[in-house]
């Protein structure tokens, strides 16, 4: 019995010990994950998600397909200008670089697993001192050379798991920067698309400008001419010109606004402003745009690269705990070296000229003033904080989605009731020229049914665009798709 406690007892501390030092499990953070999200969807046949209306638990899918999502627009334009932006950004080559370096490291970390083995070849000439050799002083010793050829080699018993928790930990830094690039590449192209729309949404304020500017004018032409005839007073004829400066001056400044839409889609594309020109292509009727499916709030959590990222983040601090805890016990490494040592360089490889070396080094910290203390709790604390960040990561993302939804629910309201407004402002504009024709109302009266019709049809062109830039954003808030089809061209984080 006292034999087999005493053989049971190092096997028993030995696991113990295991366990102490390895990373503790890591548990994923309890959310509340709802089953539906809070905003309806605005069409029935929409699907929910790909798998079906099932909850199921999320898991990290940074590498999950995206899709080309901006292929749902049916625009060709756009299409290049992605596909240019994706070429040529700077801030999404600095990302690539950076998945890169974190892929360079962890693949020092791996280099651990293995033996290191190097090779040395060497020469040298040295002259001793005569009471080194045990010779009177003054004695001539002669220089002597000497020529050594060694092969070496070294190795870290992973006893207590700080290579292996080392190497997890650098490949969840590295999972952690691949998704960030991601990210980066999601927001890229979400960013190219809403300041394109922007641009054209623009350009189609613009041309209501335009048209607007062509009435004033004509207002002036008509009451110059009836003002020579006699028919009004100046007070009309002033009244007009004021509009028409107005207005021009309105049609101004928008160009201004149009001209810092230009230079931000520039610098998306990679160029200098001077550099590039966008054409003028109004944005036409808001029916066109994609109807995009929100799908499981289960399902955000794998999609979205920002999210996946937090997950990584929380595995790599995980793993960092067992790095800390692994200092406190034993480090074991194992080293060999042989090789030839002679006076000449032929006879290095001779077997009377060999020489070898075989040894363990077995290194315990002792006293470190609690440094390795410390450091555990560090990383026991910047787990916490991790998964403090995952938490927030999750929140804002349904945030996010569910503010988009219902920007794109009431911006629906809103357009389908400016549609009316509009109907109704023309029609009223109309009514109100025939009767100042007709000398049946006053000019104010023209001028305000004329000034409401274009106050009317801005909005109306202002909330096209809105609709598109909230399509533009629910999709990034969704993480850049919605039915995990074809892929995110990534080619320059693999290069």
């Amino acid at each position: 019995m006292k034999t087999m406690i005493a053989r049971g007892v190092p096997a028993l501390l030995a696991a113990l010990l295991l366990a102490a030092c390895g990373a503790p499990e890591l548990k994923q953070p309890a959310i509340d994950v709802p089953t539906a999200f809070k905003e309806p969807q605005e069409r029935a046949d929409v699907k929910t998600a790909a798998d079906g209306t099932r909850w199921k638990q999320a898991q990290p899918a940074e590498q999950q397909p995206r899709g080309e999502w901006w292929l749902a627009f049916n625009d060709p334009a756009l299409n290049d200008l992605v596909a240019e932006a994706t070429r040529n950004n700077a801030n999404l080559s600095v990302a690539a670089a950076r998945v890169k370096q974190a892929r360079a490291i962890a693949g020092v970390a791996e280099a651990d697993r293995i033996p290191q083995v190097g090779l040395g070849v060497g020469a040298q000439r040295a002259r001793q001192s005569p009471l080194e050799l045990g010779l009177p002083q003054g004695t001539d010793v002669r220089p002597t050379t000497s020529y050594s050829a060694q092969l070496s080699a070294s190795y870290e018993v992973d006893l207590f798991g700080r290579v292996s928790s080392n190497v997890a930990a650098a490949r969840g830094d590295a999972a952690t920067v691949e998704a960030n690039y991601r990210s980066v590449l999601l927001s890229l192209q979400a960013d190219v698309a809403q300041t394109y729309f922007r641009l054209r949404a623009t350009d189609a304020e613009l041309a209501t400008l335009a048209e607007t500017v062509r009435l004033r004018e004509e207002n002036v032409r008509i009451n110059q001419r009836r003002f020579d005839l006699g028919d009004i007073g100046e007070f009309d004829l002033s009244r007009a010109r004021t509009e028409l400066a107005t207005t021009q001056a309105e049609a101004i400044g928008l160009e201004r606004q149009r001209a810092n839409a230009e230079h931000a889609l520039a610098v998306l594309l990679g160029k200098p402003a001077a550099a590039f020109t966008a054409g003028v292509n109004p944005l036409q009727d808001s029916t066109l745009l994609p109807s995009i499916p929100a799908g499981l709030p289960s399902a955000l959590l794998e999609r979205r690269p920002d999210i996946a990222a937090a997950q990584r983040a929380m595995e790599a601090s995980n793993a960092r705990i067992g790095v800390a805890r692994s200092a406190m016990f034993p480090a074991l490494t194992i080293n060999a070296a042989g090789g030839g040592v002679g006076p000449a360089f032929a006879d290095v490889f001779k077997w009377s000229s060999r020489s070898w070396v075989l040894g363990a080094l077995l290194n315990l910290p002792v006293i470190d003033g609690g440094r390795n203390r410390n450091n555990i709790v560090r990383s026991e604390a910047a787990l916490e904080e991790s998964v403090g960040q995952y938490r927030q990561s999750v929140l804002t993302a349904f945030a996010e989605v569910e503010d988009n939804l219902a920007g794109l629910r009431i911006l629906s309201g809103q357009t389908q009731r400016i549609d009316e407004a509009v109907l109704s402002a023309r029609r009223s504009a109309d009514l109100a020229r025939k009767l100042y024709d007709a000398g049946r109302s006053s000019y104010l009266e023209l001028l305000d049914a004329q000034r409401n019709l274009a106050t009317v049809e801005r909005n109306a062109v202002q909330l096209r665009g809105e609709r598109a830039v909230t399509t533009v954003a629910l999709i990034r808030a969704l993480g850049g798709g919605w039915d995990g089809t074809p892929a995110v061209n990534n080619a320059q984080a693999r290069n």
